[in-house]
């Protein structure tokens, strides 16, 4: 029911309510990577210019600095102090360098108001200076703007605000991934692999190199337990079936292991049904060979790297499963961290996933084991037990992997006691004996862990002990020089006085000896020895000149009991 008039002075009124709002709210923290910045709303009928409605205000430089202007800017010093920074405000915490600028730059801070672009910097805000804090679309479009024109506020170059962005940005990204060289677990991906690649074509090239010199040799790969590495030894030390004579019988023997095998082979090469090789073909087969052994050697070596990779990056999977198992379970799984997200049930059939969907599209039995069944311990369940046994073995790789995963110290303690308890639940599979509850064998884990924990931080605290005491020696002593000086002439002073005068070592001693006396005595020593002083000071008085004596007559004599005071004291 309202007429156009009517709706017209609403919107008026509307729009003085948001100028008057917009009046109070006078301030905005902008953080960028040049360092804090804090930018204030001009007086007067310029901030018309920041209605939502006017959005071209905010894309023209000149009339946005008309309605809003830095007041203060305190740029980062060095880099490491805008990574800290920023690592800070990510985490939604006040760093001190940002309370410090806005308790300067905002005096009136209960009639302030701040527009923040964060709400949880927000909140911290208001927490630590009282200020009261806004987040909504103004402060949002405001800082946009600011964000659009801030290198003509701070007269600095684009290009050169760019870098600056893009060198921290370098490194607040190589601050949150904090990655541990040593565990890393995509080598161990690529490691396993190589490995399976290299396995492959080993066997094929193998296979190719019984061919190749099969038809020359026929009867060598038919001799007993020949393995393809023998076999390629055995290829590049004979080169020819001719060349064979008993004076080759000891390499053989050493190659092959058995001198009875030995014998079979040169037996074999007198009577052998193969024709003969060119000098060409005979050293294309014989640098074949050697290109197999080097792969051979080269697996070998992927091998042992794998073994010490595994130990350092999940030390507990591979204490419990083998290195191999482990690591093809690491690298099914995509990372160490995915595994570890992986309940039981998932890693019981990991490796297995086509068996089991076709499983389920047929209704038939689902598979019991994936991956783990290369382990030692399903291999020595019985069969009708490999079931079982891989359900609790997958319930043990899935908390292996996730104290290997989630731990700060790295052992293989847990592992050790895991690997334990499978064993011990294969013995009850088939003798029917107990095994040990799971809470007292995590429990006594965790008082091992704890030693070696104490032990490790004792034995860095007595290798960081004899380069603190070295350094605090020399730092002393470079530190008071002069205090040697005073050393030297208090040890002097204690010399002298440990070699007192005869009459005041003989007073001293009628003093003690008179504490522990009778009365009369000692009013009788007392008397003694004011005679003997007497004595004394009349010889030294005869035997000094007279203008000596006129000097000394001048200064006051010392009371009796200050003379006697003066002796205990020496």
């Amino acid at each position: 029911g309202l007429q156009g008039s009517d709706i017209g002075s609403l919107d008026e009124f509307a729009r003085q309510l948001f100028l008057s709002f917009l009046r109070r709210m006078r301030f905005f923290l902008f953080e960028s990577s040049a360092g804090f910045s804090l930018f204030e709303l001009r007086e007067g009928d310029d901030i018309a210019a920041l209605e939502p409605s006017n959005q071209a205000a905010f894309l023209d430089m000149a009339r946005f600095s008309k309605a809003v202007h830095m007041k203060a800017f305190t740029p980062f010093a060095t880099p490491e102090e805008a990574l800290e920074n920023i690592n800070q405000l990510s985490q939604g915490c006040l760093p001190p360098a940002l309370q410090e600028f806005l308790d300067v730059n905002i005096q009136h801070k209960k009639k302030a108001r701040l527009g923040v672009f964060d709400a949880t910097l927000a909140r911290s805000i208001s927490d630590a200076l009282s200020i009261p804090t806004v987040t909504d679309d103004l402060s949002f479009e405001v800082l946009r703007g600011v964000r659009l024109h801030f290198p003509k506020f701070i007269e600095m170059q684009l290009a050169d605000l760019e870098k600056t962005q893009l060198g921290l940005g370098h490194a607040y990204s190589r601050s949150l991934l904090k990655f541990n060289v040593n565990r890393i677990d995509a080598m161990v991906v690529n490691a396993i692999a190589i490995l399976d690649q290299l396995e492959k074509d080993i066997n094929k090239f193998a296979m190719r190199v019984k061919e190749w010199f099969g038809y020359h040799f026929p009867e060598l790969a038919k001799v007993r337990d020949m393995t393809n590495q023998t076999y390629a030894r055995l290829v590049v030390l004979i080169k020819s079936r001719g060349t064979i004579t008993d004076e080759l019988l000891p390499q053989i023997a050493d190659i092959t292991n058995d001198e009875a095998l030995a014998q079979e082979i040169v037996q074999a090469s007198k009577t052998s049904m193969g024709f003969d090789l060119s000098e060409l073909d005979r050293v294309n087969i014989e640098h074949f060979a050697e290109r197999v052994l080097s792969l051979m050697q080269h697996r070998a070596d992927i091998q042992a790297y794998l073994h010490n990779k595994m130990h350092q990056i999940a030390p507990n999977l591979t204490e419990l499963v083998g290195d191999i198992v482990g690591a093809r379970l690491i690298a099914h799984s995509g990372s160490l961290v995915n595994l570890a997200k992986y309940p039981a049930s998932t890693v019981q059939i990991l490796g297995a996933e086509k068996a089991l969907f076709r499983a389920l599209k047929t209704r038939s039995a689902t598979p019991k084991y994936g991956l783990i069944f290369h382990s030692s311990f399903v291999g020595k369940a019985a069969q009708k037990n490999k079931g079982r046994i891989s359900r609790y073995l997958a319930n043990k790789c899935s908390m292996a992997s996730r104290i290997d995963c989630f731990s700060d110290f790295p052992g293989q303690i847990y592992g050790e006691k895991l690997r334990t308890q499978v064993e011990d639940r294969l013995k009850f599979y088939d003798t029917g004996v107990a095994p040990r509850k799971n809470l007292d064998v995590m429990r006594e884990a965790g008082e091992l862990t704890s030693e070696a924990r104490a032990a490790a931080a004792d034995a860095m605290e007595v290798e960081s002990e004899p380069a603190a005491a070295t350094a605090t020696t020399t730092s002393t002593t470079a530190a008071t020089p002069g205090k040697a000086k005073k050393e030297k002439k208090s040890k002097k002073s204690r010399r002298s006085s440990k070699a007192p005068e005869p009459e005041a070592a003989a007073e001293a001693e009628t003093t003690a000896a008179a504490e522990t006396e009778t009365p009369v005595a000692e009013r009788k020593h007392k008397k003694e020895r004011r005679e003997r002083r007497e004595k004394t000071v009349g010889k030294k008085r005869a035997a000094e000149p007279e203008g000596e004596k006129k000097k000394k007559s001048k200064t006051p004599k010392k009371s009796h009991k200050k003379r006697r005071s003066d002796a205990d004291e020496e």
